[in-house]
């Protein structure tokens, strides 16, 4: 089945962010694969949702990222479906945090596998689609923990450190094909990862944001939508930090 709307794929499209964006760009008139890994009835019903709220079209698709022969079938399920695709918003990611004393190679090689190879797995899949069309989006979630450290993340900030660093040297790849790659790097942002956080550490965090609050998965959704329209058809190789704090 082919036609003619913009279709995005959104990995860890089921909760948090994910389906934030995943709403953000149906609103806009995406038609969307809503890729998760264990959350089956949140995209189950979130795929319902955006299609009776938006009148477009959205598919459930589980998918290990970390995996690429599960990232090669989702995106022939994309094709199958649409024919096409436009926008790979590359969101998926996990945490295994601890000191690295204590850290496990199981908890490196899980956040490393997810967070990092899963978007080269992404995006290798998509690109000869992209190409093929000569014009595409890649938005990858980054985090502000890649550019400044975190005690206690050293898995997580490798992972999306190398996220910004593939980000900007990909973009250089594929500007030939009008192929524009861009970065988002949420601050502090309300999730139910940041919810497990200590009450003391989410203080802290939130007396350096001047505002006083956390970011919300929309205001992230905003800048990805931005960055997936055709205002942002000048723009790529950049990172967009969500953040109202003054550096």
């Amino acid at each position: 089945m082919e036609n003619h709307s913009k279709v995005a794929l959104v990995t860890g499209g089921a909760r948090g962010i994910g389906a934030a964006i995943v709403h953000k760009l149906a609103a806009g008139g995406f038609d969307v694969l809503i890729n998760y890994k264990n959350s089956s009835q949140a995209a189950n019903q979130l795929a319902q949702e955006v299609i009776s709220r938006y009148k477009i079209k959205a598919l459930p698709c589980r998918a290990d990222v970390s995996l690429f022969g599960d990232v090669a079938e989702m995106i022939s399920r994309v094709k199958e479906e649409w024919g096409r695709i436009d926008v790979l918003v590359n969101n998926a990611g996990i945490a295994r945090d601890a000191l690295l004393a204590r850290m496990t190679e199981d908890d490196w090689d899980q956040v490393i596998n997810t967070n990092l190879k899963g978007v080269f797995n992404c995006t290798k899949a998509v690109l000869k689609t992209m190409q093929k069309q000569r014009r595409g989006r890649v938005i990858n979630i980054a985090s502000v923990v890649g550019q400044k450290g975190q005690m206690g993340q050293s898995n997580y900030a490798a992972a999306k450190a190398g996220v910004i660093a593939f980000s900007k040297s990909l973009a250089l790849e594929l500007a030939r094909w009008d192929i524009k790659v861009n970065v988002v790097v949420p601050c502090f942002t309300e999730t139910d990862m940041t919810a497990q956080l200590p009450a003391g550490t989410r203080e802290k965090i939130l007396a350096n944001i001047p505002s006083g609050r956390p970011g919300s998965p929309q205001d992230v959704a905003n800048m990805v939508y931005f960055l997936a329209s055709e205002e942002a058809g000048y723009i790529s190789g950049q990172v967009f930090n969500v953040d109202c704090r003054v550096v």
